[in-house]
């Protein structure tokens, strides 16, 4: 391997990756290996790329926005566009996991007082069934 290129192999060791998800992106055209052969080459901006595609799902970023944004890199506003539009995703992506987390929370609670009342109905069918014997 040289510094400027990985193969399809060093890429998935790197990432922790399959050779599928980097064909998929590929086809999303969301990364962009050369072609020597049969052979796919992965560059730095590749890698990059391939960084950032991962965080943005990591973060819950769909391929189409992670895509959209990606392509804003050489808009030639020293990613202004590129970062304002980042951070306006991100604040819509942070609101949203916020109020996953208020409802996961609310159900998480629920489900504690329900396993409570089975765990008393349980204690009070037993103790019924020791009497009754």
């Amino acid at each position: 391997m040289t510094n400027e290129t990985m193969t399809i192999r060093e890429m998935c060791d790197a990432f922790d990756v399959t050779p599928r998800t980097l064909r998929f992106y590929e086809s999303k055209e969301l990364l962009f290996p050369e072609r020597v052969g049969q052979k796919r080459l992965f560059t730095k901006r590749d890698r990059a790329r391939l960084k950032l595609i991962l965080r943005g799902k990591r973060f819950g970023f769909s391929l189409e926005e992670i895509r959209q944004l990606l392509n804003l890199y050489d808009h030639g506003d020293q990613q202004f566009t590129q970062i304002s539009r980042t951070i306006d995703i991100a604040r819509e992506r942070l609101a949203d996991m916020e109020q996953e987390r208020v409802e996961l929370t609310a159900a998480i609670d629920e489900l504690r007082d329900q396993m409570k009342w089975g765990e008393k109905m349980i204690a009070s069918l037993k103790h019924s069934k020791k009497a009754a014997e």
